[in-house]
């Protein structure tokens, strides 16, 4: 650990750990792995990007620290969180002869991560893992809180595990290597901790966006205050019993598009989300919950960081309103067949709302889709 790094405890009972966002923490890692995990052996899960843009730089670290590993490299992309991928995993692990006291290494972004969390949490009735991030939706969102899981036909992470990291290592000079567009995707899960409960944040971001795309010093700012956002909610309420569940604002319609696209290029995760934020706010205005100006102000500084906010941003043909609405009745915060979603009084103040009737749902993506 350097003086840089920020460390952001989460204080579960049970599963407590550490997130530690820096710069050069995976040249680190190996003094850190071997110090907390003595004689432990690595299972390290990455995909074919990430194998080349990050795994050299831990695989250096993990040999100067006489770590022993083996590697397991499966394909990029969302399709790849599936039943046959997974265990492509477990057997790979299983081949490697990893040990119970043996820990998984999730090297990569939000699916690595989903993808080799479940594996852990299955192989030999549960192993422990670690998660090293390299995007930033992974970093800021789906690596802290337990969350694993795989996708199936009938809809996103409908298969899956709370399952805790004993630590987690965010190397900001990950970052470095995103695309544009992944950098944006991942910005989206910062926003949403502004847009749920943090409307001084969400100010503080429409400030400093410039700055955080830029690089700049509050890029470890958003990063670590969106980790502390994240924490809150895990500790109150780890298994999504109850208040965790505001962290899937804009989730419910964004899986829905994601699966009517086929988890392909043509969406990326945080894209679908921001979508999905922008249509949760105006379906609270729709309902009377939330000033249409706040649903603009949010519209606008998701558009101002070139996120889409539309059902016609999405590449290629617009999905049918019969798939969407399929996929919303499948959703897992669907609870004995009444949808369940996050609405909005304004910035900063979404709630959980239940019961929410179907056909209001279909009426207003009807309306969208023909804009």
């Amino acid at each position: 650990m350097t003086a840089t790094d920020t460390i952001v405890p989460i204080a579960l009972p049970d599963s407590p750990y550490d997130i530690h966002v820096g710069h050069g923490l995976f040249e680190r890692a190996g003094l850190m792995l071997a110090e907390r995990f003595e004689g432990a052996r690595f299972g390290i899960v990455t995909d074919g990007n990430v194998a080349v843009a990050q795994l050299p730089r831990l695989e250096q670290s993990l040999r100067a620290a006489g770590i022993g590993y083996e590697t397991i490299v499966v394909p990029a992309g969302e399709s790849t969180k599936s039943y046959s991928h997974l265990t492509d995993v477990v057997n790979g692990l299983l081949a490697a002869r990893l040990e119970r006291r043996d820990l998984v290494v999730a090297l990569g972004g939000g699916v690595v991560g989903d993808l080799a969390g479940f594996a852990a949490a299955i192989t030999r009735r549960g192993m422990d893992f670690v998660q090293m991030p390299t995007s930033l939706l992974a970093q800021v969102d789906s690596s802290v809180g337990g969350k694993t899981g795989i996708n199936t036909p009938f809809g996103k992470n409908l298969c899956g595990a709370f399952h805790q990291p004993r630590l987690v290592l965010a190397d900001l000079d990950a970052l470095q290597t995103l695309s544009e567009r992944q950098f944006r995707s991942g910005y989206a899960e910062v926003a949403k901790y502004g847009l749920i409960d943090d409307a001084e944040f969400f100010n503080w971001l429409e400030a400093n966006a410039r700055d955080i795309f830029a690089g700049g010093p509050s890029r470890a700012e958003a990063i670590a205050r969106s980790c502390a956002a994240k924490a809150r909610f895990v500790l109150a309420d780890e298994k999504e019993a109850g208040v965790r569940a505001l962290l899937n604002l804009g989730h419910t319609f964004g899986h829905a598009l994601e699966k009517a696209t086929g988890y392909s290029d043509r969406l990326h995760h945080g894209e679908g989300v921001a979508i999905g934020m922008v249509l949760a706010h105006q379906f609270s205005v729709r309902l009377g919950l939330c000033p249409s100006q706040d649903a603009l102000r949010a519209e606008r500084h998701l558009q101002a960081v070139g996120l889409p906010t539309a059902l016609g941003d999405i590449k290629g043909d617009k999905p049918t309103l019969e798939v969407l609405v399929e996929a919303i009745a499948q959703d897992k915060k669907v609870e004995r067949g009444a949808l369940t979603f996050i609405l909005t009084r304004g910035i900063g103040q979404s709630f959980v709302e239940k019961g929410v009737d179907v056909s209001a749902v279909t009426s207003f993506l009807a309306e969208k889709l023909a804009q």
